[in-house]
């Protein structure tokens, strides 16, 4: 028995035997109409490899499953009590999180459990919840790679003020223990599990942080102002011109001191400096595949790829601290070179004196993390 690759689009079926004498086995019906296979081509020539694909002496195929890997079938209507999303859901997150628990009609942890099952190769798969809620389809996946030993990744999207309070907290709370009660952990059965979890900066705080440069008959012209007047000033006239908004919001003079970046953030209607996590993302807006992070001597040393492929090395340092001829030390121990093909492209935060190699039309192979991070942030095209 083998597996062939199927037959180019448009392309006529072969139905000869193959050279090596097998037979080929089409998807055909007893009524000889035209069906389709259970599994896509990738998935069946893994389950081949494997030895789980059986032939019949009428030559229908089987998928030979083991015990532990049926799945079971879902029905229209899902009436089990273990669906009760007051037992399985409100009295549980309430045995996580404790007499605090402020999160409302939770989703039993077993409707989300059961339909994460069922998909095909669901032991290896992301799993996308845009209303994360109360942390129930985080919770599910943990449980499933419990059980199964699976490799299940998440991520949820959350904008409700109890991230910090129910999301966050459940999520620490199941992967440390599997049973709470009243808040307390019944047991001590863990699981190996790392999360990250990240703030997107909002609108209001985007505002916050402007910095309006006006005289004092501007500020009294708009004090003067209708709330709907001055609304549209902001709008149209104050964002463009009055904050310079690159300068405001990306002050790349303090890029100096990357590592204590910070913006002024408004929790409970006070606004306080926070620091902004600036490596993670610079990730982000160049869209790195991060393979390796670590920090070397005060340097912080990021690699990894761009979507484009090209291999990506990006060092931040305190340049009040690591002057350039420490970069160029760090280099040189380090056994970096900028004219060799180890790295298609190496950012760096201040000026330095690394010798540079020209990789394209106006396109140089050391880049000013300073002057990329403005142009992915404010330029219109890339």
């Amino acid at each position: 028995m083998g597996i062939d690759n199927p037959p180019e689009k448009d392309a006529d079926y072969t139905i000869e035997d193959t050279k090596e004498g097998y037979k080929r086995i089409y998807p055909i019906g007893t009524n000889g109409v035209e069906r389709v296979w259970r599994n896509a081509y990738d998935t069946g020539k893994k389950l081949f490899e494997a030895g789980k694909l059986k032939s019949s002496e009428n030559y229908t195929i089987y998928q030979l499953i083991e015990h532990g890997e049926k799945k079971t079938a879902l029905f229209s209507n899902w009436i089990d009590t273990r669906y009760n999303a007051g037992t399985s859901g409100a009295n549980l997150l309430n045995d996580i999180i404790g007499e605090q628990n402020s999160f409302s009609y939770p989703k039993s942890i077993f409707t989300v459990e059961d339909a994460l099952f069922t998909y095909q190769d669901s032991d290896n798969s992301f799993i996308l919840d845009y209303f994360g809620g109360s942390g129930t389809t985080g919770h599910a996946t943990i449980n499933l790679n419990r059980e199964d030993g699976g490799n299940r990744k998440y991520i949820l999207v959350e904008m409700g003020e109890y991230f910090d309070t129910i999301l966050k907290p459940r999520i620490q709370k199941v992967v440390y223990s599997k049973d709470w009660k009243d808040g307390k952990p019944v047991s001590r059965e863990g699981i190996s599990h790392m999360f990250k979890y990240m703030y997107l900066e909002s609108y209001d705080d985007t505002l916050d942080n402007l910095k309006a440069i006006r005289t004092k008959d501007q500020e009294t012209l708009l004090e003067k102002m209708s709330a709907v007047a001055r609304e549209d000033y902001t709008l149209s006239y104050m964002l463009n011109v009055e904050t310079k908004a690159s300068d405001s919001l990306l002050n790349i003079d303090r890029f100096r001191d990357p590592f204590n970046y910070t913006l002024k953030i408004r929790r409970d209607n006070e606004l306080k400096d926070e620091k902004i996590d600036l490596v993670e993302t610079f990730n982000y807006l160049i869209g790195l595949y991060v393979e390796q992070t670590e920090t070397i001597r005060g340097f912080k040393v990021v690699r990894g790829k761009l979507r484009t492929g090209e291999k990506t090395l990006v060092i931040w340092r305190n340049t009040q601290d690591k002057s350039n001829e420490a970069l160029d030390e760090f280099f040189q121990k380090q056994k970096y070179n900028t004219l060799d093909f180890e790295f298609d492209l190496i950012f760096v935060n201040g000026d330095n004196n690394l010798e540079n190699l020209k990789v394209g039309d106006e396109k140089w192979k050391v880049r000013l993390i300073e002057e990329e991070f403005k142009k992915r942030m404010f330029a219109g095209d890339i």
